[in-house]
């Protein structure tokens, strides 16, 4: 069993970057020592692991970003999935007057959890929201990141065409709301070197609104027991002169215990329910693996074996043969739980966790179920916005709105 790690395999694991190491290695915050037998830069395990303890400690919490609606406020929200943000808003006080979403599965979850929810289901490219104009005070969408065949400097709404950005733009358009809320995975920062980012906040200039400062926001700061990050893209009609400011993160960070045991975040220990499997073999390496530990916590030769040709390339692959422990936050959900490069062992039990577990890590409240087979819930659970930043999220729409209201008439 390895009792070092490296550079990148620290960095993934902590989730800070390896700059920010290196300054800590400067620092002596955390220092690395040179590994006896190759003479590389690496970290003892057990340096790294105090250390993650005293990062994900309890500490104290401050004021809430908690603010109560002063009006009745209004959302439609596309690409929808199963509800994660919906749910969010709505606990803010945010009332969503229609969803739409093209997969059956998780529009079935919506309509069986929400009777009263207005669901469109099908291709938003088929949907016309002109109805809305002026009566909704948010349009927010979870779109895919897609390129765009850029037709000179400044990208105009034309060009985006045939991408579910520019049908994102489009509702925006029609409805025209006092604000409208975007989001997407850390990589559209890099998607084409920046450039589709750009070209988002161009289109959503031309057809009338002010951008503010693209920010990603790290839902383990916002009460979710999980490190999933999310690239917020937040537009405030031009005739509006009221600044939109994010939710404010907090300090405590809350782990795998608090996801699946009673405690702050949920009255009862995690309901039973299905889970998949891991095949024989898979199960018996993920036996040898420790709470925290990965690949690298496995004999040399079955480390050769379970990895592969990945094992004489570089990076840390932290995700594979990974067991969570109880006291850090999981790491972030994919849409499978037993895919090799992203697996998230059970830290007593070895299997991937059930769909409620997988629920509890997104904080959805127990109540809400999820239509399909095993493999379409995971898939809607591990595509959502965690309920809980989507709240957050949400006062920090409501705080904007209130301002805007009492200011003037909404048009």
């Amino acid at each position: 069993m390895s009792e070092y790690l490296t550079l990148s395999e620290t960095a993934e694991l902590i989730g800070k970057s390896k700059e920010t190491l290196r300054r800590w290695d400067k620092e002596g915050i955390l220092n690395a020592i040179r590994e006896p037998v190759s003479n590389y830069r690496v970290y003892r395990k057990e340096d790294v692991h105090s250390l993650m303890g005293d990062l994900f400690a309890d500490t104290e919490e401050e004021t809430s970003n908690h603010v109560f609606p002063e009006n009745i406020y209004t959302a439609i929200e596309l690409f929808a999935g199963a509800g994660g943000l919906a749910i969010g808003m709505e606990n803010a006080g945010i009332k969503c007057v229609a969803l739409n979403e093209i997969d059956k599965w998780a529009c079935n979850t919506l309509r069986k959890n929400r009777p009263s929810w207005n669901v469109l289901e099908g291709d938003i490219k088929d949907f016309d929201f002109s109805s809305y104009k002026n009566k909704v005070d948010v349009v927010t969408g979870g779109f895919p990141c897609q390129a765009f065949s850029y037709a000179g400097k400044k990208l105009g709404l034309k060009d985006a065409r045939g991408t579910l950005f520019y049908e994102f733009a489009r509702v925006v358009q029609e409805v025209s709301p006092s604000i409208c809320i975007g989001e997407n995975v850390r990589g559209l920062l890099s998607h084409e070197g920046g450039k589709t980012l750009q070209g988002m906040i161009s289109i959503l200039d031309e057809i009338g609104y002010n951008v503010m400062p693209v920010q990603v926001l790290k839902a383990i700061n916002y009460k979710v027991p999980q490190k999933r990050e999310r690239v917020i893209l937040v537009g405030v009609r031009k005739d509006i002169d009221v600044n939109y400011e994010y939710p404010k993160p907090y300090k405590k960070i809350y782990k795998l215990s608090d996801a699946l045991k009673k405690g702050e975040l949920f009255d009862t220990n995690v309901p039973e329910s299905n889970g998949a499997k891991y095949p024989k073999y898979k199960q018996e390496v993920l036996d040898l693996v420790p709470p925290k530990g990965y690949w690298r916590d496995l004999p040399l030769d079955l480390q050769k074996e379970y990895m592969g040709g990945s094992f004489y390339l570089g990076g840390g692959k932290t995700g594979m043969a990974r067991r969570i422990g109880w006291d850090e936050p999981c790491l972030t959900l994919t849409c499978s739980p037993a895919q090799k490069q992203t697996e998230r062992c059970h830290p007593d039990e070895t299997r991937p966790f059930t769909v409620r577990e997988y629920a509890r890590i997104q904080t959805f409240p127990d109540e809400w179920g999820f239509d399909g087979s095993l493999a379409q819930q995971y898939k809607q659970i591990g595509n959502a916005v965690p309920v809980n930043l989507g709240r957050e999220l949400g006062y920090s729409i409501v705080k904007f709105l209130n301002e805007y209201y009492s200011l003037s008439k909404p048009r």
